[in-house]
């Protein structure tokens, strides 16, 4: 029987009833692990976020839980044995969600060669470090393929191509797992949550923070906590700044682009790691699986990214820029046989990294990804920096803190649990997958309630966007368990289908909100609305980077 509720109106019932031990803002990846870890711990827990769940950097992501062979090259250890560490805890308490991902890193010949030999030695080093840092945990070791075994893995690889290195880390839908670790709060554990409930102030007494001012709807409303728990990501320093009365400027935003193409264009089976000739970075070329749940099936796309560059524009606005695009096209093309052009951009996603400010390096890249938790003299709690594959560490060591600030563990309450509790969904999804690897790797065993909706109305197994995987039981199951309020929650979080095919979901917004709409009460000028909301941010995602419209059947 469910501790608690995801059903929107019931936690705004809720929210202002009583004192809570800690009030959590920002729904974001760290802040729905502050959320689960406090909860299952027995403390009364409420989180607000100001627009919706993972809708900033938790679900622009690369998509990766990994522990960043790049950061063991720069002689960060620590991290990257923290990482592997979280990584295997992910593997084992979220199955359904994260999955193994094989790497190759390509090794090419000659004067163009991208990474010369004597690199790439140092570079086979480097991942007998990972292995033994964390790799032999998942039961692979990396190895060294031949031109032609690594050719079968990708074989539009430039003729250039001389040997590669295979290992393994693991993926992850940021949104999706963002979502599951605060159902498992909420329903499980009995948090507090809520979407579309900006903070207006913090509530102070004594000159101390105890609890915040919501607007719920276009009304505010308080919520006394005990703790307050500022987990807003690139946005802390403004949250900060209204329990301290300035703006602290300890977070460097550095913003991360990706870009997804036809499966087609690239036709990779594992994900590729490939150096970028003009800098010393690297990108991930990552397939993303089709309406079968396999690579290399019908809706099958690939995506690339990241980009890492100083960012001081809107936060509430990142895009992708000309820039940013002929960036990553150019770092392609300069590994594979074909060209990928701007033609062949059926997506784009910016997101901003909450990197914490250090005054000695020059570039966002060389900055740490470690996490901070610091506290205010008004005993506001701040977390900042880390990684997605990090984030359970990072709720630990909040709550631990805000712990220390109630005065020892309450009565009745518990140490962390997090580091073996699974999350919903993990029970039964083996059993889902034999008969829908799509939906298994969604919902995992939840995924019964929405094989149910179809099975009472099969039209609800017809496509939600032509030439995508996703169901028209899909949205439904989102507006009514998932707490999606919006077309945007629907078509960018809830589902993907905004990041896999820009174009063809924006001409299926009508049919979306016709279906979704009376779930959710709206009038036909509240459809309007929102679809019309919903077209012009889809348009200016392809205005800003100049980006051709390449229609409804592109990438199908």
């Amino acid at each position: 029987m469910p501790l608690g509720s995801f059903d929107r109106k019931e936690n705004l019932d809720r929210l202002s009833v009583g004192t809570y031990d800690v009030l959590v803002v920002g729904g974001g990846i760290t802040g729905a692990g502050v959320a689960l870890d406090a909860a299952s711990r027995g403390l009364r827990t409420a989180l607000v976020e100001r627009d919706d769940f993972a809708s900033g950097t938790s679900s622009k992501s690369s998509k990766l839980v990994h522990g960043g062979l790049r950061y063991l090259q720069n002689g960060d250890v620590r991290l990257v044995y923290e990482a592997l560490r979280e990584r295997q805890r992910l593997l084992r308490n979220a199955p359904h969600l994260v999955k193994v991902l094989p790497f190759l890193i390509p090794v090419f010949t000659g004067k163009g060669g991208i990474i010369p030999r004597q690199v790439a030695r140092a570079l086979g080093s480097a991942m007998w470090m990972y292995d033994l840092t964390g790799g032999l945990r998942i039961g692979r070791v990396h190895r060294r393929l031949p031109r032609e075994r690594a050719l079968t893995h990708m074989p539009t690889l430039d003729e250039r191509l001389a040997w590669a290195y295979l290992y393994y880390d693991a993926q992850a839908d940021d949104a999706r797992l963002t979502l599951t670790v605060l159902r498992t709060a909420a329903l499980d554990h009995g948090a507090t949550v809520v979407n579309h409930a900006p903070v207006t102030g913090l509530v102070t007494e004594g000159g101390q923070v105890r609890g915040a001012r919501v607007d719920v709807d276009g009304d505010e409303v308080e919520v006394r906590a005990r703790v307050v728990v500022n987990a807003t990501g690139v946005w802390s320093d403004e949250v900060r700044a209204l329990a301290e009365g300035a703006h602290p400027s300890s977070i460097r935003p550095a913003k991360g682009i990706h870009i997804t193409v036809p499966w087609e264009k690239v036709r990779n089976d594992i994900a590729a790691v490939l150096p970028v000739r003009r800098d010393r970075r690297s990108i991930f070329v990552v397939p993303w699986p089709g309406e079968d749940g396999t690579i290399g099936g019908p809706g099958s796309v690939t995506y690339i990214g990241t980009t890492d560059t100083d960012y001081d524009g809107d936060l509430d606005d990142p895009q992708c820029t000309a820039e940013d695009v002929a960036y990553l096209l150019e770092a392609v093309n300069d590994a594979i046989t074909g060209t990928l052009t701007e033609h062949d951009v059926l997506g784009t996603w910016a997101g901003l990294r909450p990197l914490v400010s250090d005054a000695t390096s020059s570039r966002t890249a060389d900055l740490s990804r470690r996490h901070r938790v610091t506290v205010s003299d008004s005993g506001l709690v701040t977390v900042t920096g880390g990684k997605l594959t990090t984030y359970r560490e990072m709720a630990e060591d909040t709550v631990d803190t805000a712990v220390r600030l109630l005065g020892g563990r309450p009565r009745g309450t518990r140490r962390c649990r997090t580091r073996s509790l699974r999350l919903r969904g993990a029970e039964g999804w083996e059993e889902v997958a034999e008969e829908d690897r799509h939906l298994a790797e969604r919902y995992g065993g939840e995924a019964r309630v929405v094989q149910a909706m179809i099975e009472a109305d099969p039209s609800l197994g017809e496509p939600l966007v032509p030439g995508l995987p996703y169901r028209r039981a899909e949205a439904l199951y989102a507006v009514r368990y998932e707490m999606a309020t919006t077309l945007d929650d629907v078509l960018s979080r809830r589902t993907r289908a905004r990041l896999r095919n820009r174009d063809a979901t924006a001409a299926a917004a009508d049919e979306v909100a016709a279906l979704v709409g009376p779930e959710l009460g709206w009038s036909d000028e509240d459809r309007a609305a929102q679809v019309a909301a919903y077209r012009a941010s889809s348009e200016r995602e392809r205005q800003v980077p100049d980006l051709p419209r390449l229609g409804a059947l592109a990438g199908g």
